[in-house]
């Protein structure tokens, strides 16, 4: 792997994410891989302008971009960069996308809309090696890339659950697994599966169960009518969601479970974008928790999946399978 390189914008989150990746993929694998810094300006008038200092020519890049960023100025950088990189000679580039923005907008759901995730593969497939992102709101979304740049799609999964019998194996017990509405079910009972299969070996068997949310949205960001289907009386219950955006729609099925008897309260989104804050999850949940996909302060626990990443890029430029890291 000598001619690999990480390339990242010193001035982003994204920094400490891609040194943390270095990190990990020199202790665990022995190998050295160069960190290396993109510049990322803006003119008066808020064109953005990107300069790498150093040659890249023959390397195998692998650009970790800040999902943290404002998602238009995201997109712009991902165009330029491609652009710039491609015209610097690369060997390969590689695009790391903790979070991949635009990926709740993955079909026509009403007459004269963009189908935007799709709008966003047509403008990076060209030229890129592939694409490494973690929990897409839609998995159909790998195929809106040509098999030409393949997207290795992430599952935070196996993190969480370890992460939980670390810090919280005692809660755990005749634990309920919530899924927050009708579309996150089959995330909800894969996570589910992730939390029976941790056990196997373990001399404590636990009991989990399922329940599910229904509700109508008003509007997007916006929460109607809310219903549960299943028991958490007397229970703990974990909501599980890929994404975090208001909280809106945890904050209500906080208080619906609270209604149902539940006890405690824990709630589970990998990308924690908190618009509104993380305040109107803190006031319900015993326990809020996120990845490190997006910057966030110290006031919610985060569990770091960079180490998932960090297999990734080195599995995918070695040629090992990408798929047992889904495994415990």
């Amino acid at each position: 792997m000598e001619n690999v390189i990480l390339l990242s914008d010193r001035n982003s989150h994204s920094w400490r994410f891609a040194q943390k990746i270095q990190e990990h993929i020199f202790k665990i694998r022995g190998v050295n891989i160069d960190l290396r810094e993109i510049e990322i300006t803006k003119f008066n008038n808020g064109e953005i302008r990107v300069h790498v200092p150093s040659n890249v020519r023959k390397k195998d890049v692998f650009y970790i971009h800040d999902s943290s960023k404002n998602p238009s100025d995201w997109w712009v950088e991902l165009l330029l960069i491609k652009d710039l990189l491609l015209r610097g000679s690369v060997n390969s580039l590689s695009l790391v996308l903790p979070n991949m923005l635009y990926s709740r907008q993955d079909r026509k759901d009403q007459p004269r809309v963009p189908i935007s995730a799709r709008a966003l593969a047509d403008s990076l497939s060209k030229g890129i090696k592939r694409i490494i992102t973690m929990d897409l709101h839609a998995n159909q979304i790998q195929g809106f890339y040509p098999a030409s740049t393949p997207v290795d799609n992430l599952y935070s999964f196996p993190a969480v659950v370890r992460y939980l019998r670390k810090h919280y194996l005692q809660d755990l017990d005749n634990l309920v697994v919530v899924a927050p509405d009708a579309g996150a079910a089959r995330r909800t009972k894969a996570f589910l599966s992730k939390l029976e299969k941790a056990q196997e070996d373990s001399l404590v068997k636990q009991k989990y169960s399922f329940a599910l949310l229904s509700k109508i949205r008003d509007a997007p960001g916006e929460v109607g009518e809310m219903k549960l289907v299943g028991d958490v009386e007397g229970k703990n219950a974990l909501l599980v969601d890929d994404l975090i955006d208001t909280g809106g729609t945890l904050r209500k099925a906080a208080e619906i479970l609270r209604q149902h008897g539940a006890r405690k309260l824990f709630c589970y989104g990998t990308h924690g974008i908190f618009t509104k804050g993380t305040e109107i999850l803190t006031e319900v949940f015993d326990k809020v928790l996120t990845s490190n996909t997006q910057y966030n302060e110290n006031s919610i626990e985060i569990i770091d999946v960079t180490p998932l990443f960090a297999e990734a890029i080195y599995r995918a430029q070695v040629g090992l399978s990408v798929s047992t890291l889904f495994e415990l």
